[in-house]
């Protein structure tokens, strides 16, 4: 019998999705909003389709659902029943997942909800609590396509070591998130499941390669989901939706027997890392992973427990204006000088970046990308002739270098990276950089173009945070620059392609940036900047979170 086709392979695996939404969670037809209507966030609170606890539950934090379901305000079948609807809708409007498998989580959430009846005990720190996975994280029995139809219908055989941690403490999975073909693009689009839409504006992008996850949670369909970042991957799709996000530097987190685009690359390492609308629920997963010892289970893991950081109340940042390849689009770069001059005012000492090794940086992480020729990426076309999309030109054009070659790429590197701290320990004192984590906003489909603003701290494997710094794109006040003398090629394009009417509104973020292995300080530093850009918001966070206890 001949092999299928790859079209007729993505259709039927697109088929088999959108049967698994089943009727209860299929918005009405009367209420499915218009393809014109842009933001369709609104739409859960405005369709009149979710009850009154259906919104409570999906638009609190998953600090706040564990409270609740650990003082049994709340049982871990309604919260995975919301969830459930809210994804099922967020799909709908946005394509945003891989896998939706309701009736499993809710026998999932019923066995927890009874162990905690007749035990009164929480099986871990994450029980009851519905949390959404990337496409790559193997479930046993579920595929991991990462966007290759040659994998459609390869179900795991074993689950990620992450997954049976999660599993352990008490969490309910209940759909995997869509992701880019191999999750080597910066926006999430592949041959099997299609686009993903940003669900605040559904003509821009929500990023990739965790741009799935991004659309899932900015919509509400999940209060904390995981991700994973090689060259930008969670941090870009967090920028593009207004989240937060930690990247952690490799061996803090468990990464072991994910599905990989590019398996076996190691040059530069892939991590996972926690995805959610607020930076205390980024600080509760981080620290929940640690606590549960995933270095008994993983080699890789680094035996570092969590440790608490000393608040510092003054910080010394250096700040990276631009990154001496390309500079911010307008919003992005507003939104840089204003949380600079409230940092400031909050008595902050702030220095400049000089981005002098970041050309170099970032030369080597495209070399490191395509080694291989592309082969890891053509061998998992050529099974169903599916073809290279046109994101993925670089792979297709790609000449395979020798072991040699390698070997001397992975000197060049580790040179670099003691040339960055270096640099670093020679301004004393040196707490963080705060930096653009893109040059964007957000941009159109197929407009995303530049990573150098996140790929260089994976070359270095610094720890940091990607957050919302409460500026929003504004087409009066961000217009095109007059003046712009471009400082490369990527320069002129980004700026070229730049439309303040197409982004009015959209959330920017930047990011905290932290040394190797920093998490926990790269964490307490993120909330002292959010308290100096945003006092009111984050003392109405604390005092609300303390009323809690």
């Amino acid at each position: 019998m001949p092999q299928q086709k790859w079209e007729e392979i993505a259709a039927r695996k697109r088929a088999a999705l959108a049967e698994q939404i089943t009727a209860e969670y299929r918005i009405p037809h009367l209420l499915v909003p218009p393809a014109d209507q842009l933001d369709v966030t609104t739409f859960p609170r405005e369709s009149g389709w979710f009850t009154d606890k259906e919104l409570e539950i999906t638009d609190s934090t998953a600090t706040h659902i564990l409270q609740r379901i650990a003082s049994r305000s709340w049982s871990s079948e309604e919260v995975t029943r919301a969830f459930c609807k809210r994804a099922a809708a967020a799909q709908q409007l946005t394509n945003c997942l891989s896998d939706f498998f309701p009736l499993e989580a809710i026998k999932i959430a019923k066995s927890l909800d009874e162990h905690l009846r007749k035990t009164g005990q929480l099986v871990g720190a994450l029980h009851g609590l519905p949390i959404s996975l990337k496409d790559n994280f193997n479930i046993v029995g579920k595929d991991s396509t990462v966007g290759f139809t040659s994998l459609v219908d390869q179900p795991a055989a074993y689950n990620a070591t992450l997954v049976e941690l999660l599993e352990k403490l008490g969490a309910v999975r209940y759909c995997k998130t869509n992701v880019p073909t191999a999750m080597m693009i910066a926006e999430s689009v592949n041959n099997v499941f299609g686009r993903t839409l940003n669900p605040l504006n559904r003509k821009l992008t929500s990023g990739g390669s965790s741009g799935g996850e991004s659309a899932l949670l900015a919509f509400g369909g999940s209060a904390l989901g995981v991700g994973t970042d090689i060259g930008g991957s969670l941090r870009i799709p967090a920028a593009c939706t207004g989240i937060f996000t930690l990247r952690p530097s490799f061996g803090r987190f468990t990464t072991q027997r994910c599905r990989s685009g590019l398996a076996g690359q190691e040059a530069v390492m892939s991590v996972n890392g926690p995805m959610a609308r607020t930076l205390e629920d980024i600080s509760l997963f981080a620290k929940t992973i640690v606590d549960s010892e995933p270095w008994q289970a993983d080699p890789k893991v680094l035996p570092i427990p969590w440790r608490a950081v000393p608040r510092k109340n003054k910080l010394k940042i250096a700040i990276l204006w631009n990154d001496g390849m390309v500079i911010p689009t307008p919003p992005v770069t507003r939104a840089l000088k204003d949380t600079v001059q409230k940092l400031k005012k909050a008595g902050h000492e702030i220095i400049e970046w000089d981005p002098v090794l970041h050309p170099q940086l970032l030369d080597i992480l495209g070399r490191m990308f395509v080694a291989d020729g592309g082969k890891s990426v053509q061998a998992l076309l050529a099974p169903t002739e599916e073809p290279f999309r046109p994101e993925m030109i670089q792979y297709k054009e790609a000449t395979e270098i020798g072991v040699h070659e390698m070997w001397q790429l992975h000197t060049d590197r580790s040179e670099l990276q003691r040339q960055y701290l270096d640099q670093w320990s020679a301004q004393e004192g040196l707490d963080a950089i705060l930096a653009p984590t893109t040059p964007y906003s957000s941009v159109q489909h197929g407009g995303f173009k530049y990573v150098g603003y996140t790929g260089v701290f994976n070359v270095v494997d610094y720890s940091a945070v990607s957050f919302p710094c409460g500026v929003a794109a504004d087409k009066e006040r961000d217009q095109p620059i007059a003046s712009h003398s471009p400082l490369s090629p990527s320069c002129k394009e980004v700026h070229d392609e730049y439309d303040p009417d197409l982004v009015h509104g959209m959330p920017v973020s930047l990011q905290l940036v932290a040394r190797r292995l920093e998490e926990e300080k790269v964490l307490a530093m993120t909330e002292t900047v959010l308290q100096a850009i945003q006092p009111s918001k984050i003392s109405s966070i604390i005092s609300s979170i303390k009323s809690r206890f």
